[in-house]
């Protein structure tokens, strides 16, 4: 409870808070506080009179800044801004917050001109107000500072605290020298000694059906006695009966019917008072965790203070044993060099216990909070609780998220990573000096950093925390996706690597190493990286021998090399599919073809055929992707299918031997490769119509279909090695490219009968 005190202190005058106020800010200060840092400003500075002269209220806000705290002084002062406003020395609050206190209005006389004409009074002043903790400047209207909230939740927390503060309980029967309460009696609400409650109170008769509590929990019962209904800042007459969601403030039921919020949302007022009571219990459930951290990470750091102690000892006696070996030139260096060792060791301790006392700052500050927004929570007034509850969710997110990531490391290692070398000869006792001596740390994969995307890998890794010892560069290891030999695919300082061209549907294992002038670190630990999307079950071989597809390892041994058979279905065969996202390829393709839709759409003005490839290639997998036709006039014959990456670019696709495609008009369809066209078949194509190509490795066949049916018979079989999508386009076609899709209908239900 003590480390919820300062939560319980006015910012101003720094005792516990006396008729406490909510500002709009959702801060909290002493009514009289509020009073004394009142500072009067002319009406002519209001935000009314701004508008009227074409100032926003921005303009004064930032006007009303400006004047009230230099950037050279974070405290507060009187209004500046006008030259009848007296300057007044500032002064300290027990807290620290640096306030004015308010100047005395000098005694009104008439002003007159030098001609003797009186002049007019100096204009009406508005009182305007400065939160002390968040700097926000606030006008008050014709109610002042009734126009706020009072903190009933906040005096109700504070009464309890200095309660548990009081002094034990007394009984109220002893006539002479009270003994202290070890019994209170709900009923009869006295508190009782043990010799008076025998005497006045027997268990027995009607007072037997009494319940007897401790003096503390009888304490607080007569707290929690009807909680006094609030009445509406604005309607006083009126009691708080629900919340409007906009303002996030408790209205009355004439301000809904007359007054500002007859337009907003509202809800219930206990509804919301049990949901901002559940939103903070959560929130303080996720702090509650981070100050358990923080405990036991304080623990490691004191246990680290002791570490650091005994290590020093130890590196000091292995130096001076070193150095003792030596003549008398070596005990001159041992000196020079037990002073580094000091001073490394003094550094460290001052790291850590600047550490410590850092966490245990926040520690108490959190621990502070959290007692405190528990008690809030213990309230019964909903009014009271709403008033508060939206900033003390807000202040435990925020603390939460200070002991984020990085604050429970410790910033210092207690190891001492030196060595002394003994080995030069006597000549060289001058030149003696520590040197590194030990190879880096295995390196630490960082595994929210490393993926995978279509056939390439990503991956990120990082010296570990502790390590003192600076590595020069890395090696990363892959192997070839089949569980063989590792192999360098990389040497360098940088710490990410991207590795493209590997095989659709296959699992690399990948790991690192560092090196320095001393030596190569052991490795990391294995990644096991799936290339293209989607994890699926690993197949028994003879589910695979009926599928006529090879068995393929899972990156996480999904089912953990499970040899159950199962029946072949078409959902079956679509988990086993991998899927890739990819799109057009610009670099690639001939200079007449247009894109557009992040590479996904193209269209191409030349009369003659343009040929375009997909940036992604294929060599092992199943893969589907479908194309729609965006624009189509005057019967063109666009193509569509697979080539290898040299294919020609200026005639149609399917022309020379790199290409398998099928090209289609209004009515009819051919399959074409190395200039032979086979296989017409009617049904062309029209504005919106969809062409699916479909890739099968497995099988070693390409298929293609019009509008989700299949256009003929399987187009080529044989397909092998590396195969990218292409299309050719003419005469003003547009297509846009579809990814990522499972294989069709007709697809999967030709593979369930052929097994």
């Amino acid at each position: 409870m003590e480390e919820m005190e300062e939560e319980l202190k006015c910012p101003v005058c720094g005792s516990f808070y006396r008729e406490p106020i909510i500002l709009p800010c959702s801060h909290s200060l002493c009514l009289a506080c509020a009073r004394n840092i009142l500072v009067q400003t002319p009406d002519s500075e209001s935000p009314q009179s701004r508008r009227a002269s074409g100032l926003s209220d921005y303009d004064y806000l930032d006007l009303d800044k400006m004047s009230l705290y230099s950037e050279a002084d974070s405290g507060y002062g009187s209004y500046g801004g006008f030259a009848s406003a007296p300057t007044t020395p500032c002064q300290k609050s027990p807290n620290g917050v640096r306030v004015f206190p308010p100047t005395m209005p000098a005694p009104h006389q008439p002003h007159h001109h030098s001609s003797g004409a009186l002049l007019p009074p100096p204009a009406a002043r508005n009182q305007c107000l400065t939160c002390p903790q968040c700097h926000r400047s606030l006008l008050l209207d014709e109610r002042g500072l009734r126009g706020f909230a009072k903190n009933r939740v906040l005096e109700g927390v504070i009464e309890r605290y200095q309660q548990s503060k009081a002094a034990a309980l007394r009984c109220q029967l002893c006539e002479k020298s009270p003994k202290e309460a070890t019994v209170m009696c709900e009923q009869c609400d006295v508190f009782y000694c043990e010799p008076c409650r025998l005497r006045c109170h027997p268990p027995r008769g009607p007072l037997a059906k009494h319940r007897l509590l401790p003096p503390a929990q009888g304490r607080v019962s007569r707290r929690l006695s009807p909680r006094k209904i609030s009445t509406c800042t604005d309607h006083e007459l009126e009691n708080h009966s629900m919340y409007c969601v906009q303002c996030k403030m408790p209205v009355c039921y004439q301000c809904l019917e007359e007054g500002k919020h007859s337009s907003h949302e509202v809800k219930a007022l206990g509804a919301m008072w049990k949901l901002h009571k559940s939103q903070l219990s959560q929130a303080l459930n996720g702090l509650s965790d981070r100050a358990k951290e923080a405990k036991e990470f304080l623990v490691q750091l004191r246990n680290m203070v002791q570490q650091i102690q005994e290590n020093s000892v130890e590196f000091e006696a292995c130096l001076v044993a070193q150095c003792d070996a030596l003549i008398d030139a070596l005990n001159r260096r041992k000196v020079q060099l037990l002073s580094r060792v000091n001073k490394e060791h003094e550094h460290k301790l001052k790291v850590v216990r600047d550490q410590i006392s850092h966490c245990t700052v926040k520690l108490r500050q959190t621990t502070g909070l959290m007692e405190y927004c528990l008690e809030v929570i213990k309230e019964n007034d909903p009014s009271g609780f709403l008033q508060i509850s939206d900033a003390l969710i807000r202040r435990v997110h925020l603390t939460e998220d200070q002991w984020g990531k990085g604050t429970l490391t410790p910033r210092m290692t207690t190891d001492f990573d030196l060595n002394l070398d003994s080995a030069p000869l006597l000549q060289s006792i001058h030149q003696l000096d520590f040197v590194q001596m030990k190879v880096p740390a295995p390196p630490m994969l960082q595994m929210e950093e490393c993926c995978t995307q279509n056939n390439s890998a990503t991956l990120s890794w990082k010296q570990p925390p502790m390590s003192m010892v600076q590595a020069e560069g890395y090696i990363l290891e892959l192997d070839d996706g089949n569980g063989g030999q590792f192999r360098e695919v990389f040497v360098g300082k940088e710490t990410m690597c991207t590795v493209d061209g590997l095989h659709f549907n296959s699992t690399y294992n990948a790991r690192v190493k560092a090196f320095n002038k001393a030596g190569v670190s052991h490795y990391s630990k294995t990644l096991i990286l799936q290339t293209s999307e989607g994890p699926y079950p690993r197949m028994s071989a003879s589910l695979a021998a009926r599928l006529q597809i090879n068995t393929m390892p899972s990156p996480l041994e999904f089912l953990q090399n499970s040899e159950q058979e199962t029946c072949v279905s078409p959902v079956d065969i679509k988990k086993l599919v991998a899927v890739a996202w990819f799109a057009f390829d610009p670099g690639s393709a001939h200079s007449d073809i247009i894109f557009s839709n992040d590479n996904l759409t193209v269209t191409c003005n030349s009369y003659d055929d343009r040929v375009v490839l997909g940036k992604t290639g294929f060599s092992k997998g199943v893969h589907y992707w479908e194309l729609t036709i965006d624009r189509y006039d005057n019967h063109p014959d666009p193509a569509f299918g697979v080539a290898r990456v040299e294919v020609m670019k200026d005639v149609m696709l399917g022309k020379d031997d790199k290409a398998w495609a099928m090209y289609v008009d209004n009515n009819r369809s051919w399959f074409m490769h190395n200039n032979s066209h086979t296989n017409r078949t009617e049904g062309g194509i029209t504005k919106g119509a969809t062409v699916g190509v479909l890739l099968d490795f497995t099988r070693r066949t390409l298929t293609f279909s019009i509008n989700e049916e299949q256009q003929g018979p399987v187009a080529f079989e044989g397909m092998e090695g590396l195969l990218f999508p292409a299309v050719s386009l003419n005469r003003n076609v547009q297509v846009t490219l579809h990814t990522g899709l499972p294989i069709p209908g007709f697809y999967s239900s030709r593979a369930s009968i052929a097994s």
